[in-house]
């Protein structure tokens, strides 16, 4: 009699412990769950530098956008300049960074960043800020200097082919379509259309006219790491910046009201094109509202003035921004990084933002220089330092990963529980059956 009430009291537990297993995998019985530990952190890693593999050229490509013609030289690596431009500590390329700051915020996965004050021009922390690295579209900040220097607001611009197929994110430009510069420029830093690019190039007087123009530009503001070889910022061969480089830039442009008024918005009216008669079927274009891919500025991060985002395959993501708050403005810049599981490039921005603002102002690693200064900088060479001569933003999500991780735990938790208390019953089984 005892044996067999046993017996039947185990296949019911068994029962229950099966079903709330059940439970565990398909998420329909929370009352029997059993309480889980929160899913370890991912594991992120942060690219060494510290021996300096940026100094004189970007990282391998990898994918063949940057391979020359037939016939063609490929562009020999920019010089790099001696002392290092900003201050002998800048020099480094591992992490720089005053002990008195506290520790720099962890998880970053970028391999160069930079943050600095925008006032003083003081650089807080880096890492690898000289190392050369591909800007991606975040060059289109000095496209825009370029162009707010150089083309009226006000001109209309018709598109040409070549401008509205342009490789890679658009705004939206079409054929019978006319936008004035304004509309151009506001593009381009909002959703970084590289057809905007490609037409206020072509205002400049043609993609080969822009670009001289651009690395003009670039070494008056003493950013000697910088060749831009496309002006929308498309890989192409030749390609360089550097974190300190593209801080200057976004230094600069901030002093332009149009450019802070045009990386404030989070949303603009693009024009749209009437039908093309080419088009079998096709209906008329009409203008759309367009929203920024900045993030921190459509999610509202404290401060936040704007910032202009990058990536493509050999670049990876790119960040230039900045914020204000209780007077004091920081720049942050991010180069060759990447989302990851529970580690976002936002989220990295925002710890690198929260970091400057909470340094004592006094603190500095180094400076960025004003223009036209090139810091009594010379090549390594003793030569004056002075250079020759897919864009599609994006933003990872994290859940599919961490959720699956976390069914896995429930069900070897589930399992584990079972089968101690099968043993466990077993046990009892065979005592009873004993006695």
């Amino acid at each position: 009699m005892t044996s067999t009430w046993t017996r039947r009291t185990a296949c019911a537990l068994v029962a229950v412990l099966s079903f709330g297993l059940l439970g565990l995998v398909v998420g329909t019985d929370p009352a029997v769950a059993v309480p889980l530990p929160a899913p370890p952190p991912p594991t992120v890693t942060t690219p060494a530098t510290d021996h300096c593999p940026h100094k004189v050229a970007t990282p391998p490509a990898v994918d063949e956008s940057e391979v020359v013609a037939p016939g063609s030289a490929a562009p020999t690596p920019l010089p790099v300049p001696t002392p290092a431009v900003g201050g002998d500590e800048l020099a480094g390329c591992g992490v720089v960074a005053d002990p008195a700051a506290g520790p720099v915020p962890p998880r970053l996965t970028s391999a160069g960043w930079l943050i600095a004050d925008l006032e003083s021009g003081r650089v807080i922390a880096a890492k690898d800020p000289h190392g050369r690295y591909r800007p991606a579209s975040t060059i289109k900040v000095l496209l825009a200097l370029v162009a707010l220097d150089e083309l009226d607001l006000a001109t209309r611009v018709v598109p040409t082919p070549e401008d509205w197929s342009a490789e890679g994110d658009s705004c939206g430009m079409g054929p019978g379509g006319v936008y004035t510069v304004r509309d151009l420029l506001t593009g381009l830093l909002l959703v970084s259309g590289n057809d905007c690019a490609h037409a206020l190039a072509r205002e400049l007087g043609g993609v080969d006219a822009a670009l001289e123009k651009m690395n003009d530009r670039a070494q008056r503001l003493g950013a000697h790491d910088t060749r831009a070889a496309s002006p929308s910022g498309l890989d192409a061969a030749g390609m360089s910046s550097s974190p300190y480089d593209l801080a200057l830039f976004f230094r600069a442009a901030l002093a332009e009201p149009t450019f802070r008024e045009m990386i404030a918005m989070r949303t603009f009216r693009f024009p749209g094109y009437p039908r093309r008669p080419d088009v079998p079927g096709d209906k008329d274009h009409p203008a759309y509202d367009m929203y920024s891919t900045n993030h921190l500025l459509l999610d509202g991060y404290p401060g936040i003035i704007g910032g202009k985002t990058g990536y493509t395959d050999d670049a990876r993501k790119t960040f230039v921004g900045a914020a204000e708050r209780d007077g004091r403005t920081v720049i942050i810049v991010q180069m060759f990084g990447l989302s990851v599981d529970g580690d976002l490039y936002w989220d990295q921005a925002e710890s690198m933002f929260d970091y400057g603002f909470r340094t004592d102002p006094a603190i500095s690693v180094g400076r960025l220089v004003e223009p036209s200064s090139s810091d009594g900088a010379t090549t390594t060479d003793g030569a004056s330092s002075t250079a020759p001569e897919p864009y599609t933003e994006k933003r990872a999500t994290a859940a599919g990963s961490d959720r699956a991780s976390s069914t896995s735990v429930q069900i070897l938790i589930g399992l584990v529980a079972a089968l101690v208390a099968v043993a466990l019953l077993l046990l009892g089984l065979r005592f009873a059956g004993r006695r």
